[in-house]
């Protein structure tokens, strides 16, 4: 299987990273966010959907890295920031237009009712896997 590499520049392409960020996990020392430069990462481990039919092969989970920039403000609901061992899951990405252009809010919802929101210039995401791969048993599965 080949490295996933994703770019997203329209609410479009934001469902397509979504999709394949649907039940990636992390802790919040993963999280980056720079004022300065304007950019919010994430470092997770991505569960490798496009991969899940594999039947008895088992599933994968991947290294990736979420990025956005353009972002002009973080805010965060039920993350603890130094929690050590608080592991969060990602359950959908959505873009929120704030008027007639292309800025908005970008939310990360994630599992237990916590979310992180994005003030955004333009949606302007990459997703990449960045390395080790490693087997599974596990498929995530939602009420």
């Amino acid at each position: 299987m080949t490295d996933l590499k994703l770019l997203a520049l329209d609410e479009e392409d934001l469902k397509i990273v979504s999709a394949h960020m649907q039940d990636s996990v992390f802790k919040p020392h993963d999280i980056d966010w720079s004022p300065k430069r304007r950019q919010f990462s994430l470092v997770v481990n991505r569960f490798v959907w496009e991969a899940a039919d594999r039947g008895d092969k088992g599933y994968e989970r991947r290294r990736a890295v979420l990025s956005f920039k353009r972002v002009e403000a973080v805010r965060a609901l039920g993350v603890d920031r130094d929690s050590r061992n608080d592991v969060h899951s990602l359950l959908a990405i959505r873009f929120t237009q704030s008027g007639e252009g292309p800025d908005g809010v970008i939310e990360l919802t994630l599992a237990g009712g916590a979310a992180i929101s994005l003030d955004v210039e333009c949606i302007e995401a990459q997703l990449a896997d960045t390395g080790g791969a490693w087997g599974t048993a596990n498929l995530p599965k939602h009420d």
